[in-house]
């Protein structure tokens, strides 16, 4: 039983959980390895808010469908860089058809009045294009670039935890551990000045389908 490898009520560092999330995995596929963060913050709070964007240095196993929204003048050099869906009407209609097959949207600042009314449909999604996450830029290249080359989104939900995908079981132990703490000491700089008490609340790294792996807050503020 892969569950019986965790020591019940103990926290591990990350390099430690780094290489146990790989031992304890049971899928029968190359399965996602995803941090997730429990903050001391109120997220009704707007100046509480955590959301941000981080290069994992070794990507997250995974290519991302890129959507780019942009006119015509700028569609060439969105499919030069990658993009692997570009245009502006014809996405906003099968949009609000319903198609969503793409993992990041990026758009040109021109296009965002044409956009804004996707808003109900791509806010809860999280693939609302927004400055604050470098998806809203008049340099689409350089984005899709920067999305295709391991750049993440994240911010936290309504219950203060922030989720994010960070590899892939077939990861070495080192890779896994530096994308997670890369991504947690952006998280950790991202800390409102507003917020009171425990800013780290917990921390759990877990592949698809396999148990959680607690993490000692203590080994990553040091």
């Amino acid at each position: 039983m892969v569950i019986a490898k965790i020591t019940p009520g103990k926290a591990y560092s990350l390099k430690e959980a780094s290489s146990l999330v790989r031992e304890v995995n049971t899928a029968r596929f190359d399965a996602s390895v995803d941090v997730h963060i429990r903050l001391g913050i109120d997220p009704r709070k707007a100046d509480q808010a955590v959301r941000g964007v981080v290069t994992l240095p070794h990507g997250t196993g995974k290519t991302k469908r890129v959507l780019v929204l942009c006119n015509p003048d700028k569609e060439e050099e969105a499919k030069a860089a990658g993009a692997d869906y570009v245009g502006l009407q014809e996405y906003i209609e099968k949009i609000e058809k319903g198609w969503l097959d793409v993992d990041v949207i990026i758009a040109a600042p021109s296009v965002m009045p044409k956009i804004a009314r996707l808003g109900k449909i791509l806010g809860p999604r999280n693939l609302m294009p927004n400055p604050k996450s470098g998806t809203v830029t008049d340099n689409v290249a350089e984005a899709v670039k920067e999305v295709k080359g391991g750049k993440i989104a994240f911010k936290a939900d309504k219950q203060g935890i922030i989720h994010a995908s960070i590899g892939r079981v077939s990861f070495s132990p080192e890779k896994i551990y530096e994308n997670a703490h890369e991504l947690i000491q952006t998280v950790i700089k991202l800390k409102p000045p507003t917020a009171k008490g425990t800013y780290l609340r917990s921390v759990t790294l877990a592949s698809t389908m396999s148990p959680g792996i607690p993490v000692d807050i203590k080994t990553l503020q040091n």
